[in-house]
């Protein structure tokens, strides 16, 4: 059974250290900040993503399940990218369980920590990880209009 999400004030304090060196760019390459209006007060919500590159695309997954980023994005669509100086507009589109599956799949790969919030492990098969896409929405970035 995997492990439920809980907010908890370690993780906030570790979630502003990696939003700090993610400001600056001193972080791995793959962690953004993600910043989305709050769907019911409009206000600027950020938070730290860790996304997936590869050749098929850019994504974002949600480790731990529809959190309030989650809804926020849903319900706005278009978010900011930042890393060190660089910000990128860019629309979030939600993918379906089987184009998630094999992002869900590298995503159990390249980052271990969140392994304890999903009922599969990393050699699972594909089917797994499609069943296991409702409960860890992935998001394929697009471009903003009038982006590059």
């Amino acid at each position: 059974m995997a492990k439920r999400f809980q907010q908890t004030r370690l993780r906030r304090t570790g979630n502003r250290a990696v939003t700090w060196l993610t400001r600056r760019g001193w972080i791995d390459r793959h962690t953004y900040l993600l910043t989305v209006a709050g769907r019911r007060t409009g206000q600027p919500r950020t938070t730290p993503v860790t996304l997936v590159e590869n050749v098929s695309g850019r994504y974002v997954v949600a480790p731990y399940g529809p959190v309030q980023w989650v809804r926020n994005v849903r319900a706005a669509g278009q978010v900011m990218l930042q890393r060190g100086g660089r910000v990128e507009p860019v629309h979030l589109r939600e993918l379906g369980p089987a184009a998630a599956a094999p992002v869900l799949r590298e995503y159990l790969r390249t980052v271990p920590i969140v392994r304890p919030y999903f009922d599969v492990r990393p050699g699972s098969a594909l089917a797994d990880f499609e069943a296991e896409a409702d409960r860890h929405p992935v998001f394929e970035i697009r471009d903003a209009p009038g982006g590059s």
